[in-house]
Order: structure tokens, then C-alpha cells, then sequence
């Protein structure tokens, strides 16, 4: 058995800026709620590796994994795989915009699968990710529609070099 999600919001603002702010991975700790840093190991024409690295989860456990993000501005979709896999099987997520009379339309769509070792199974993850995919979304509509309203975008991360 796999996992598949697929998870939409309409954001009330113009494709180029949902685009933008949804895009610059190094910015994602500002925009999404669950992760502490977005790190960029390595960048080849659109395709980028990167490190994401969550906030502790109620045990303390810090997660962290390495996955690749193409996107395609012509087509307004991002493909997306994680490369350090973790407890997934695999892990294959598209993204999707389109413009539309209220603004932009963004739809996650996951496809996954959980190792047989995994602490959860595919029908735990398939319940989480939506779970959690809802607040993440909820939480980007709110900062994108505030930028587009003329307020500061989220403010980069510190360095901590």
C-alpha cells in the first residue's frame, strides 16, 4: 500500500508573489510554522538540495533530511523528492499553481510510502500530512496575503555563522 495526499488553499494574491515567497526555500523557516532552518547544499540551473531541519517534536527528537525541489515557472509546478528518504520508502511531492478569479490556487499533491520499519504506517502519515498540510497552508496564505496587502514579507533568517 502508498500513501497519497493532495491538499489545496486559495490565496488572495498574484501568482508571481505566491510563487516567489513559496519558492525561496532558504525563507521557509519564516513561512512555515514546523521548520527551524532551510539550508541550500547545492544549486544545478532550477534543481535544489536542501536540508530542512524541524523544530524538536514533543519527545525533543529533531528530524532533518536532505530533498531535491525543481520548479517550473513555465508551467507553474515544482517537482520534489526526498533524497535522505528516512523512515519513507519514498517520498514524491508536486506542487501546483494556477491563477484564478480570487487570486492563486496552490495544491500540494504527496505520493509516499513508509518503509516496513517505519515507527508509523502509511495510513498514520496519509492522516498527518493532511493534518498538517491544512495549518502549514492556512499559515502561508496569511503571511503571502499580508505582503501582497503592502506588508513586510517575513524577515530572512538570522545566520548563525
Amino acid at each position: 500500500m502508498a500513501g497519497h495526499t493532495e491538499n489545496e488553499i486559495t490565496i488572495a494574491a498574484p501568482v508571481d508573489l505566491v510563487w516567489d515567497m513559496t519558492n525561496d526555500v532558504e525563507k521557509w523557516p519564516q513561512l512555515f510554522s514546523e521548520y527551524a532552518s532551510a539550508e541550500v547544499l547545492k544549486q544545478e540551473g532550477n534543481k535544489c538540495t536542501f536540508r530542512l531541519t524541524m523544530h524538536p517534536d514533543e519527545n525533543g527528537t529533531v528530524w532533518s533530511w536532505v530533498s531535491e525541489r525543481e520548479p517550473d515557472r513555465a508551467t507553474l509546478t515544482v517537482k520534489a523528492r526526498r533524497v535522505e528518504t528516512g523512515p519513507f520508502d519514498h517520498m514524491h511531492i508536486r506542487w501546483r499553481y494556477e491563477e484564478v478569479p480570487a487570486g492563486t490556487r496552490m495544491v500540494w499533491t504527496q505520493d509516499f510510502a513508509m518503509k516496513p520499519d517505519a515507527p508509523v504506517d502509511d495510513d498514520w502519515m496519509t492522516d498527518n500530512i493532511n493534518k498538517n498540510s491544512k495549518v502549514q497552508m492556512a499559515l502561508i496564505k496569511e503571511k503571502v496575503e499580508q505582503a501582497a496587502r503592502g506588508g513586510r514579507r517575513p524577515e530572512p533568517a538570522l545566520s548563525t555563522d
